[in-house]
């Protein structure tokens, strides 16, 4: 085993403003021995997501910072190489939170560290988008938080991502209007043609809140009756003014404030005058509700009802840059970094 070496992304300092690749550091270090009760995971992809910019910073949030020094957070999927655990056999296929690593030793008597996964009728990398975190978050924000109706509308900001992808998709599998909001021609394209929204604003065309409510006028022409909210600022504003009474949003992310900047709310009376219902969510804070989704999630990507989309780097090293391109909207669906 001490022949191993095992390549590690670490937390170097904490980012001031937008993070740089100096925020990082990539280290050897080998792979210890087993323990009873271990296995070793080779890691085969590591996905890359907004909340770890949370993470990165001091401050008080609803998850401890991450620390410095250490491996950054992060899903992974992978394969077991080794084993000391009775549950676990060498070639078994699992999805867990080993980090930005190649190697991962788990304490896998701890229950739900690591979770074996089936990849006959579904791709392994999906364990970490639509049939894994990403995809239960879009679940858990559209079905108990907006309540979708047949016939209703709703708008999804981040439309093209690994979340708001999915959200438009099983909108319509509820018999709704689904209306995305992404940037640039080509995402606006894919949420239509390739994801079956039923329309795609270019928000990088419209540079106020009025240009942008307008937009959402014309695509929304019933109004907006759930709104699933990944970015804040500019588009939360817009929206606001095309809601209907009784909207509900689910607020998932605020991208758009995420190195520190304030997100001011124009008109926070519309949340009164609608009688909005706005709630904010963490997905792991509802892992009763997981079963449920991942059932849904993979009955449909396995029968291919539920498209999804990868922007995949390659090798561990590529992990800080992929990262930063990600916050800045150059990834196109799904953002991982392959490690095999």
């Amino acid at each position: 085993m001490s022949t191993l070496t095992n390549r590690q992304i670490l937390l170097a300092s904490r980012p001031a403003g937008e993070p740089t690749v100096d925020n990082f550091k990539l280290v050897e270090t080998p792979v210890p021995e087993l323990q009873d009760g271990q296995v070793l995971v080779r890691h085969h992809y590591l996905s890359l997501d907004p909340y770890m910019r949370g993470r990165m910073n001091e401050g008080k949030s609803y998850a401890q910072p991450q620390p410095l020094g250490e491996v950054m957070i992060g899903g992974t999927v992978g394969e077991v190489v080794q084993s000391r655990n009775p549950n676990f056999q060498v070639g078994d296929k699992v999805v867990g939170m080993g980090g930005w690593q190649e190697y991962a030793v788990v304490d896998a008597h701890q229950r739900g560290v690591l979770q074996k996964v089936d990849t006959t009728h579904i791709p392994l990398s999906a364990y970490l988008g639509a049939v894994g975190m990403p995809g239960v978050t879009a679940w858990y924000g559209l079905v108990k938080i907006i309540e979708p109706k047949a016939g209703e509308t709703v708008v999804v900001s981040a439309a093209s991502g690994a979340v708001g992808g999915v959200v438009g998709q099983l909108a319509k599998v509820r018999g709704c209007r689904a209306v995305g909001i992404a940037g640039g021609p080509d995402k606006c394209r894919y949420v239509v043609e390739e994801l079956g929204f039923d329309a795609c604003i270019d928000y990088k065309q419209h540079r106020d809140v009025r240009s942008l409510a307008s937009a959402l006028k014309e695509a929304c022409p019933q109004g907006i009756d759930g709104y699933f909210e990944n970015v804040g600022g500019m588009m939360l504003d817009a929206v606001l003014l095309r809601m209907n009474a009784f909207a509900r949003i689910a607020l998932c992310g605020m991208i758009s404030g995420y190195n520190g900047e304030p997100i001011p709310l124009q008109n926070p009376q519309l949340l009164l005058v609608n009688r909005v219902k706005l709630q904010g969510f963490i997905v792991s804070e509802h892992m009763d509700v997981w079963p449920e989704a991942l059932k849904e999630l993979g009955t449909l990507v396995a029968t291919g009802k539920l498209k999804y989309r990868e922007s995949i780097a390659q090798g561990i090293e590529r992990a800080p840059e992929a990262f930063i391109g990600l916050l800045k909207g150059r990834n196109f669906g799904k953002q991982l970094v392959k490690l095999i």
